[in-house]
């Protein structure tokens, strides 16, 4: 795997310490959303990840703003079963619950018989990215962020961050950190981001082979300040899911892209 920047240390109490890389653009002392998303996945897929079984959907609620803090997170078995294993995560810091998420895996079998309909979803992504976040929208693929900040339908192809220092990556994590970014492909408008995530799902079919993740926003509904919006998921290989989230306005804390 390519080494990246982890967002997180751990200490000795197995706490999850945040980095430069963990921290998001709201405020100063606050923890970004693919961080939480990150602990959360890891945790459930450290202790509740099963052998034959594919990671069919992660949900995150977001209940709080996490400050600059350790996180901890606590896991537990819903339902172990032969075919579906659902297992839960508290993540805290200290006394307050900043959110909760839910892994669904089902085990992996064969297909049933017969010919089915298969939606299109073509992304292609630019050639020799390095490991630059790239960015396509009315315009063509840029590492410019600033060069996409209009009303266009927005695409995105990154190499997700670690999780922790000096630790083997793993594929199911890599596309939570990346499905985060749902929120960025289908909240960007011509004058930023204006909305805040309430929450995550993300739904996979299979891993992603490769370091690079792609998303491509599929629709995204508002009204009422209330934003709904989905996103497909690639490998270099092609779609291996979706993500959405629903978002709530927040103007007075608009995140503007325009100068990178």
């Amino acid at each position: 795997m390519t080494d990246m920047p982890s967002l997180f240390t751990l200490d000795d109490a197995g706490r999850y310490v945040p980095q430069k890389w963990a921290f998001g653009r709201w405020g100063a002392d606050m923890l970004n959303g693919p961080a939480i998303c990150a602990a959360a996945a890891r945790t459930l897929d450290r202790d509740h990840g099963r052998p034959g079984f594919i990671p069919a959907r992660f949900t995150i609620d977001l209940f709080k703003a996490a400050k600059g803090r350790p996180l901890e997170v606590h896991t537990e078995v819903v339902r172990a079963g032969g075919r579906i294993h659902i297992s839960s995560a508290s993540i805290r810091q200290g006394d307050i619950e900043v959110a909760q998420a839910r892994l669904v895996q089902l085990r992996a079998t064969d297909a049933p018989p017969g010919q089915e309909w298969h939606s299109d979803h073509p992304l292609d992504p630019p050639a020799d990215a390095g490991l630059d976040w790239w960015y396509r929208s009315e315009h063509d693929w840029s590492n410019t962020i600033g060069d996409h900040q209009n009303a266009g339908r927005k695409s995105l192809w990154t190499v997700p961050l670690g999780v922790v220092e000096d630790e083997e990556r793993s594929p199911f994590v890599e596309t939570i950190i990346a499905a985060e970014a749902t929120s960025l492909v289908t909240n960007w408008g011509s004058q930023g981001v204006g909305y805040i995530n309430a929450d995550l799902t993300v739904a996979l079919d299979r891993l992603p082979v490769g370091d690079r993740i792609g998303l491509r926003a599929e629709s995204h509904l508002t009204a009422n300040g209330v934003s709904v919006g989905t996103a497909t998921l690639f490998d270099s290989s092609g779609p291996i899911g979706t993500g959405m989230v629903t978002s709530l306005g927040n103007a007075a804390a608009q995140l503007d892209f325009s100068q990178g």
